[in-house]
């Protein structure tokens, strides 16, 4: 599997994926991941967070622990992957997810996301409202 860039990512799988492209871009994004783990970097940040930004339209709870282990494979995929990027399913659904899981991924997940509740990152929080600003993000606008 050849890397792709982030624009490349975009291209390939759009700004709202379809759900049978849902396995390609985790495939994807578990790739990048383990680059930047074990190459110190090597993953392409940007194009990580398009692919959690697509996963995050989606929508699906379950793919919490793929995007968390994104976000945790470096300070610079922290930075790049926001957050918010977790919670597709929701707030309050990805929080009772997590909680129901506990394991140390959907754990550390939690936590985070307790932490960034507390300080204010999810006041006004919606899914339809972040989904339109990753469109904006992505095409400028």
């Amino acid at each position: 599997m050849q890397p792709m860039s982030e624009d490349e990512v975009i291209e390939a799988f759009g700004l709202a994926p379809a759900v049978e492209a849902a396995d390609a871009i985790r495939a994807r994004l578990a790739r990048e991941t383990e680059l930047e783990y074990a190459a110190q970097g090597r993953g392409d940040t940007l194009a990580m967070r398009a692919l959690c930004a697509q996963l995050f339209t989606l929508g699906v709870v379950d793919d919490v622990r793929l995007i968390w282990r994104a976000k945790s494979a470096s300070m610079d995929a922290a930075c790049s992957i926001d957050v918010q990027l977790l919670c597709g399913a929701g707030l309050a659904e990805t929080r009772a997810a997590l909680s129901a899981m506990g394991d140390a991924l959907a754990d550390g997940a939690l936590r985070r996301i307790d932490e960034c509740v507390e300080a204010g990152d999810f006041d006004e929080f919606s899914v339809d409202a972040f989904a339109a600003g990753l469109i904006a993000y992505y095409t400028g606008g």
